[in-house]
């Protein structure tokens, strides 16, 4: 499964140029192997959300919104809230884009952000329930790729990162069956601030945030989230062929290093 849907292939020149310049160690829009595109967060567009972001990793362009209701707990878990992550890719984003059902790579990028959200323990589940094993707070975290120019799974994660804590609970308590508004938001209780980080492995050579011309040419994706404390909290793999020991190795140590970067972006912005 793969986070880039099926594209049109890249002319075979251009697909040998950028092969042979990251070999080089050199990349066609001349950042470093180790370097990120651009990257622009903005807080609080949906006016009607109870949070939301808006992410450009260089041309790529995600949108997050946050919406927070009343709802059930699960069975099995009577004690917590409930987390649920959708993401759906505009058709307007990408000429492989389609209307329909979810493709495999919209259900594959939600499960990433997904877990990197619930392996991190980043939303305090707990404080979300209003009546144990009856009443608590769900939360929608719902992600919209509006541009794509690769690497959608890092932009969706700092999306959504922004948005939850963006977002503002409204003030509420239940009173024998019936759910009392008290007036007021407080904001959503967050305990971790997970990061993903991908790399893509083009030839023999491993690069940090692949564009979509990168992406149609690597022959491996690792995606790595690391929460705030630098642990590895979740993985992904992707494409046909894998990544030695030393590779993996490294590319952990360097997406703690590049999580922590993106972080304090992303903390900055959300906090306007």
């Amino acid at each position: 499964m793969s986070a880039t849907p099926q594209l049109p292939p890249v002319a075979k020149l251009e697909q040998k140029t950028v092969v042979d310049m990251v070999t080089k160690g050199k990349r066609i829009d001349e950042r470093g192997l180790e370097s990120y595109r651009p990257i622009q967060i903005q807080v609080g567009l949906i006016e009607k959300a109870n949070g939301s972001a808006q992410v450009y990793l260089g041309k790529s362009k995600v949108l997050c919104g946050i919406k927070i209701e009343t709802g059930e707990p699960f069975p099995d878990t009577p004690d917590e809230g409930v987390l649920t992550v959708n993401a759906e890719l505009v058709p307007i984003a990408s000429p492989s884009f389609e209307m329909g059902p979810p493709s495999e790579a919209a259900i594959e990028l939600s499960r990433v952000v997904d877990r990197g959200i619930r392996e991190s323990k980043a939303v305090d589940l707990k404080s979300l329930v209003l009546q144990k094993g009856k009443k608590v707070q769900v939360v929608y975290v719902d992600v919209y790729v509006l541009d794509h120019d690769g690497n959608l799974i890092d932009a969706a994660s700092m999306a959504a990162l922004a948005a939850l804590a963006n977002s503002k609970v409204a003030k509420m308590e239940v009173k024998g069956d019936e759910l009392i508004m008290k007036g007021g938001h407080h904001q959503l209780p967050l305990n971790n601030y997970p990061v993903a980080v991908t790399f893509a492995k083009i030839d023999k050579t491993i690069v940090v945030d692949p564009s979509l011309e990168e992406e149609q040419v690597m022959s491996a994706r690792l995606t790595v989230t690391i929460d705030k404390n630098g642990h590895l909290c979740a993985m992904q793999k992707g494409g046909l062929y894998g990544f030695t020991p030393d590779e993996l190795k490294k590319a952990v140590h360097l997406a703690v290093a590049k999580a922590a970067e993106n972080r304090a972006k992303i903390m900055a912005a959300a906090k306007g």
